[in-house]
């Protein structure tokens, strides 16, 4: 399957899509059921999607899914890694840090991660005693137990706690668009392009009406007090692989004030602003990609970047073939150090048949 031209499947349904205009390269009905493994279907250029090379416009907005298709036979799964062994860990000090990539609702793939790197025992309790565990983010949609994910999130937060660790989590867009689902629903929003809905674009990028119908009021306030940035041991953390953070403050902390006083506001275009500037991608990718982390890194510190957002498979442009083979798809074999080995990318691709990544920092190699 060629994917240069940005052309996906015929549209088999639109009419539950409200608000704004379906293009007739969306394919609505099917991939993202649960336990199916796609991703999203890629608009063509002039809608304000980047083409391979090119950054987003200033009039992104994602009213349409903004990745193409990977097919479920396309071979992203490359077998379990080697066995992973923790780093020592003594009385005093940090423990060992590690990050994952966005998880989308995959719970079992989520669990079996987190044993491997012997963070979580057979039971599913923490068992890393010191250990420091970083979750960069989107925890929902696509997959078919999103709110199961945030309740693990959760506990496994008191239970590293507990044992002098920490388990902590960033905000990703797709905690943006659940939040904003759930609050605004099919309230109209001034999308940039048109008017658009959070519901609808909610359903159009993997919504689950199951995790919807299991939210509670703790899970929202979770979610709306998560941080968007972090700097630990010299790596800044952030969900997405954009400069967009920059426009919510010239520190950690006056970035995640903002995003939380942006929520707390309640106001559906600020927060659908805020979604779709976090929704954007591929900053560090291309040339100048280096100059855009350091961008980041100069203003809030550390000295390499850690994110997930956009999947290995994009980054490495081995998305398709220009053949048309689609047997020769993308391998996924850890996290991708690219932009002069400034930026580390870990969305390893699950929603794709992929790896959902968990790994120690710093890497291996």
């Amino acid at each position: 399957m060629t994917q240069g031209a940005g052309q996906g499947p015929e549209v088999e349904r639109t009419a539950t899509l409200r608000d704004f205009r379906v293009p007739a390269y969306v394919n609505e009905a099917g991939p993202y059921a649960p336990g199916a493994h796609s991703a999203d279907t890629a608009p063509p250029a002039d809608e304000g999607y980047p083409a391979p090379g090119a950054g987003y416009s200033d009039a992104y907005t994602p009213t349409q899914r903004d990745l193409p298709v990977i097919h479920p036979g396309d071979p992203l799964q490359t077998g379990p890694d080697p066995a992973a062994v923790p780093a020592p860990q003594t009385a005093t000090g940090p423990g060992p840090l590690y990050v994952v990539g966005d998880v989308h609702g995959y719970l079992d793939e989520l669990v079996a991660a987190l044993q491997e790197q012997g963070l979580i025992d057979a039971a599913g309790q923490w068992c890393a005693g010191t250990a420091r565990l970083w979750f960069l983010g989107d925890f929902t949609d696509r997959g078919p137990d999103g709110v199961g994910v945030i309740d693990l999130v959760m506990r496994l937060s008191a239970e590293a706690a507990a044992a002098g660790g920490y388990c902590k989590a960033l905000m990703g867009n797709h905690e943006l668009l659940l939040l904003g689902a759930k609050r605004f629903g099919d309230t109209p929003v001034n999308s940039g392009a048109g008017t658009a809905t959070f519901q609808a674009a909610w359903l159009l990028n993997g919504g689950q009406k199951a995790d919807m119908d299991r939210l509670q009021d703790h899970h929202l306030q979770w979610m709306a007090r998560l941080d968007a940035v972090e700097e630990v041991d010299g790596y800044l953390l952030v969900h997405s692989d954009t400069t967009a953070y920059l426009d919510y403050g010239s520190s950690i902390e006056e970035v995640n004030d903002t995003v939380r006083e942006t929520l707390t506001r309640n106001d559906a275009d600020e927060v659908w602003d805020l979604f779709r500037k976090f929704t954007k991608r591929f900053s560090f990718r291309d040339e100048g990609g280096a100059d855009a982390v350091r961008s980041l890194l100069d203003t809030y510190g550390g000295t390499r970047i850690v994110h997930g957002h956009s999947p290995i498979p994009y980054l490495l442009g081995e998305v398709g073939s220009e053949d048309g083979d689609e047997s020769a798809g993308p391998v996924v074999e850890g996290p991708h150090v690219y932009a002069d080995g400034l930026a580390i990318a870990m969305d390893g691709g699950v929603t794709m048949a992929g790896k959902l990544l968990v790994r120690q920092l710093p890497l291996d190699g």
